[in-house]
């Protein structure tokens, strides 16, 4: 039976974290319009969406810290933070490459990152946007 925790209470990092990656997604959307018509403005959304899912990927990371420190959050889930992570640092350097000129600010490099990126994130989503386990009062004890 779950505890009676006021349920406002976190974990809020999943939220975050999904809310970045959506931006991050939608990244490579606009690389692949880019490459498809050559409109430069496709390459400023995308590194305006980058630079979005960065922040708020920044954002998730203080807000599990504070989930963490306040209880709302159980251990770790070390595959999951790693993707996130490797998601994270693949998108660090993604702005770089975005911030070149013309073409080559997207395609190939700035193409195939954004993919990387999805990918990771899409398999991040289907493993819940949780990077840690809930916490031990919450779990259910095997009968």
């Amino acid at each position: 039976m779950a505890s009676s925790r006021n349920r406002l209470a976190g974990p809020w990092h999943p939220l975050i974290a999904a809310m970045g990656a959506t931006l991050l997604i939608a990244a490579f959307f606009t690389d692949c319009m880019y490459s498809g018509n050559a409109l430069m403005q496709w390459a400023n959304f995308s590194a305006w969406l980058i630079t979005g899912g960065l922040v708020l990927a920044l954002a998730a990371a203080i807000v599990l810290l504070i989930d963490r420190l306040a209880g709302w959050a159980g251990p770790m889930r070390w595959l999951d933070f790693a993707l996130l992570a490797l998601a994270a640092l693949l998108s660090i350097v993604n702005i770089l490459v975005h911030t070149r000129d013309a073409w080559t600010s997207v395609v190939p490099q700035g193409l195939i990152l954004s993919a990387a990126v999805a990918a990771l994130l899409l398999l991040a989503g289907v493993r819940g946007w949780r990077v840690t386990l809930p916490p031990e009062r919450d779990r259910e004890l095997p009968r």
